[in-house]
């Protein structure tokens, strides 16, 4: 399941971003999204988790933390 992760602190790293999903089960891929021109943040990333029920549990759970001061918003993405 692709899971949508937005509102990203700018310094967050696809290697923290996946970190905090790594507890509710496998990671597959992790993205954060940067700008072409800046190379820097765009402030959301996609994380793709092989279960769904991992996935699920993933999006309950992390929607809302605060990470780096910012509360995260984290949701299935839509393709």
């Amino acid at each position: 399941m692709k899971i949508l992760v937005r509102n990203l602190e700018r310094s967050v790293t696809e290697a923290e971003l996946r970190e905090l999903f790594l507890p509710f089960g496998e990671v597959e891929a992790c993205a954060v999204v940067l700008d072409q021109a800046t190379g820097k943040s765009k402030g959301f990333g996609f994380v793709e988790m092989p279960h769904g029920r991992d996935a699920v549990k993933a999006i309950k759970g992390l929607n809302t933390l605060r990470v780096k001061g910012i509360g995260i918003r984290v949701k299935a993405a839509t393709e």
